[in-house]
């Protein structure tokens, strides 16, 4: 039973360390500092996006419903 509790704790402290990045460059994953870097390089059209404020949004035409 001790064996079983060691092994579990050893586990969640690997997760827990691998989880905040400390493992990452021993554990052969990305060093890069982005999490997702693939997601910005799929970006289309990123430099279109305008944030509005919230009453300009309720005012905005509803560009989902097809003409």
């Amino acid at each position: 039973m001790r064996v079983l509790v060691a092994l579990l704790l050893l586990i969640n402290l690997g997760f827990f360390a691998l989880s905040r990045g400390w493992l990452l460059p021993h554990a052969g994953l990305s060093t890069q500092h982005e999490r997702e870097p693939q997601r910005l390089a799929a970006q289309v059209n990123a430099e279109s996006v305008r944030v509005r404020a919230a009453g300009a949004a309720a005012s905005a035409p509803d560009m989902t419903s097809p003409r």
